[in-house]
This record gives structure tokens, C-alpha cells and sequence, in this order.
């Protein structure tokens, strides 16, 4: 079955390629492979400030270059979200994308009565892909993932995406040419079979 599928791209460096560019450009690849629609936000290439209040983050208007990622989020029906682990979490920028594109009335809903959010992005599913330069293992296992147990609680599945499924790959310093040659080729069936 053909999906929409949105690839967001969250290393903040715009200069340089990374390893984390030809993952998601060989996801793309397998997307239109499989026969499924394909948008990409690169967030380091995005115009927009900080959010510094509950006020703007509520009912301030966003930039342009957020409400196009916003409606390419709408439009999705399952994303991708790459990015470099950084002192242990997302790098900032991309934290700041997410605190602008995930606002009120477009992820999610308040209630007058109090309660739990409505959660405006049920039915969409999601993938992370990280990569770190420690062993992916001793990510999960030593400092058991928080950051990406945060990401996916506090954010994903708040606004209603699930289910979310992670690509950890770690030592990507070290990492030799077959093994850097065998995530692409993860990546690319990964793409073609939309998820």
C-alpha cells in the first residue's frame, strides 16, 4: 500500500554531508522504489526563531518555512526523523523545529475541561534513526535510551504518532565500508517497504 511519507533530516550542519545525509537519501530512494510519495524538511536549511513563551507557543504565528513543515506533517501518513545523538539527546536545532511545528491546533488539541490533549496526529506513524558515535548498545543499555524514550512519550505519541519504531547506529566513527554499505542498504528496504 502506498504511503505519504515526510523524511525529516535533524542535523543541524548545512555546510557538510553526513553519514546521516545518505541514510535518509537512500530511505528516499526505496520510498520512491515502493512506490510511495516522498517530502523532505532538511530543518538546517529552515529560517525561525526560538520560541521563548507560553504565550508564542500557543497563539503565535509561526514562519512560513514552519507551516510548510506543518503541512507536510498534516499531509504525511508516516515520518522519518534522522539526526546525530548530541551530549546524550536530538541537537538543539532540531528540538527548536519540533517546539515550532508540534504547537497547539496543529498536534494537538487542549481541552476546556482540563484533561488529556486531543491528539490531532492519530494514525501516523513514525521512524528515528540515530546516529552516535558510541556502540548503539551501550546507548540502550547503559544510558537505557532516555532521550529517546522522552522523544517518543513526551512528543510522538502525545500528539498521537505511534506506532514509532527506532533505527539505532552507533560507532559511526569507526564504522567500516561494508558495514556503512549494509545501513544504506537497511535504509533503502526500510524506504520501499514504508516503514
Amino acid at each position: 500500500m502506498s504511503k505519504r511519507i515526510v523524511i525529516i533530516q535533524g542535523h543541524p550542519d548545512a555546510q557538510t554531508r553526513h553519514f546521516g545525509h545518505a541514510l535518509a537519501d537512500e530511505y528516499a530512494k526505496g520510498c520512491e522504489d515502493g512506490g510511495h510519495e516522498v517530502k523532505r524538511i532538511e530543518v538546517a536549511t529552515l529560517g525561525f526563531p526560538l520560541l521563548r513563551t507560553k504565550e508564542d507557543f500557543e497563539k503565535g504565528t509561526p514562519p512560513d518555512s514552519i507551516k510548510q513543515a506543518q503541512d507536510a506533517i498534516k499531509w504525511a501518513d508516516h515520518l522519518m526523523i534522522i539526526y546525530p545523538l548530541w551530549l546524550g539527546s536530538m541537537p538543539a536545532l532540531l528540538k527548536a523545529f519540533l517546539e515550532q511545528v508540534l504547537r497547539p491546533g496543529v498536534a494537538f488539541e487542549y481541552q476546556t475541561s482540563g484533561g488529556m490533549a486531543k491528539k490531532l496526529l492519530t494514525g501516523k506513524s513514525a521512524r528515528v534513526v540515530i546516529t552516535m558515535g558510541m556502540p548503539a548498545f551501550v546507548y540502550r543499555w547503559i544510558f537505557f535510551a532516555h532521550s529517546l524514550k522522552s522523544f517518543k512519550r513526551n512528543m510522538l505519541r502525545f500528539c498521537g504518532i505511534k506506532p514509532t519504531r527506532v533505527t539505532l547506529i552507533g560507532s559511526i566513527d569507526t564504522m567500516t565500508e561494508a558495514r556503512r554499505l549494509g545501513w544504506l542498504d537497511e535504509m533503502r528496504g526500510l524506504g520501499e517497504s514504508g516503514r
